[in-house]
């Protein structure tokens, strides 16, 4: 059986970009394809950029995907780079022609679900739930992005393993880190040095988080979760209004003075009309198993009370339904896991944990989207 072109191509149209999320056909990143009487197939990739930190992962899907034709009786693949006029055509194509500078996530066909993660102050894991609970949705199938808001104290890098990664530039258009699904870009990612300070006052932190909005290419997303910094401060302020139709959670511990404080991140996110999903409670309790029952027992390590208290407060002030969505238990693992750059639910996909965040994707995945506390883009003449 001879080999055509056609179904090389068709095979080729089946290798996904892993940081682009399309098919390198649509991309224009194949080249010359040869086939010889014999049937042995020589196709030329166009990276994006010479040395594209991908270049492996391609050539591995290209060279699979070839060789499992019918009829092919060898594969060459020959990885070469896009010339200045081919990227300057690709970066056009992405952004949908657009000359300017847009944030995808603030316009009115996007149908991308934004969440911002909240918390009143530090130390409640809020970047640890942003981290799994992404991970739990695009191990439901959707294609989630994660962006690390928190300049000065980001530790999505770390949590994920990132430390040695870089994102692909091409031309002014920067390509978030590709890991287990997701994609990510945290300011880490762009620092010289791991322990270079980042001391930039609000105008350059506004700047900053606009850049992550327009020039990352983030591609079709169902969910785009962003890790705050804690408190109310310039970043809330500024994706605020960069982003008023962002939706937002609040996280905090059971403990009243973090219940109080988490209380005032979700009145920051209510000042710019953001509807507020709901609140969740993270180290909640301990399970301990007992040595003379062999039963597991709850113990509330930080007291209680603390996600119910700031959801009926945010509900009465925002005047609708403010729900806790769960109560997070606590386990020893979840710093383990933060620190080996492997994400909870991926290394205890079976804790009790685990399935309390896998049930919060759930409940985001199932729920109907409501214009109930959110802001809409009409304007009353």
């Amino acid at each position: 059986m001879s080999v055509t072109e056609s179904a090389v191509r068709a095979a080729l149209s089946q290798v996904v970009d892993p940081e682009i999320r399309r098919p390198i056909t649509e991309l224009d990143m194949v080249g010359d394809i040869e086939i010889s009487p014999e049937s042995f197939v020589k196709v030329t990739i166009l990276l994006t950029v010479a040395g594209c930190p991908m270049h492996a992962a391609i050539q591995r899907d290209v060279t699979a995907a070839l060789e499992a034709l019918d009829g092919v009786a060898g594969v060459n693949v020959v990885m070469g780079a896009m010339s200045d006029e081919q990227r300057a055509a690709l970066t056009q194509k992405l952004h949908g022609g657009r000359t300017e500078p847009v944030i995808p996530f603030a316009q009115d066909d996007s149908l991308t679900q934004v969440i911002l993660v909240a918390s009143g102050k530090g130390g409640v894991g809020k970047s640890s739930v942003t981290v799994n609970l992404a991970l739990a949705l695009a191990g439901k199938g959707k294609k989630v992005g994660v962006l690390d808001a928190d300049i000065y104290g980001h530790s999505v890098q770390q949590m994920l393993g990132l430390y040695d990664t870089d994102p692909t530039l091409v031309d002014d258009m920067i390509l978030p880190v590709p890991f287990m699904g997701l994609s990510v870009i945290s300011m880490g990612m762009f620092k010289e040095s791991r322990d270079q300070v980042i001391a930039w006052r609000g105008p350059m932190l506004d700047r900053a988080l606009a850049q992550f909005m327009t020039d990352v290419y983030w591609g079709d997303l169902d969910y785009l979760i962003v890790d705050l910094p804690p408190g109310t401060g310039d970043v809330a302020l500024s994706m605020g209004q960069k982003l008023p139709n962002a939706e937002v959670i609040v996280v905090t511990t059971p403990q009243s003075a973090a219940s109080e404080v988490a209380e005032r991140a979700g009145t920051m996110a209510s000042m710019f009309e953001q509807k507020l999903i709901g609140v969740i409670e993270n180290m909640s309790y301990l399970s301990v198993t007992c040595p003379h029952c062999g039963e597991a027992h709850r113990t509330d390590v930080f007291g209680s009370g603390g996600g119910i208290e700031v959801a009926g407060a945010l509900s009465a002030k925002v005047g609708y339904d403010v729900p806790l969505l769960a109560e997070v238990p606590m386990d020893p693992q979840v710093s383990v896991s933060g620190d080996r750059g492997i994400p909870y639910v991926a290394l205890n996909p079976d804790s009790e944990a685990s399935k309390v965040i896998y049930g919060i994707a759930d409940h985001l995945n199932e729920r109907r989207p409501s214009i109930k506390g959110k802001k809409l883009g009409v304007t009353v003449l």
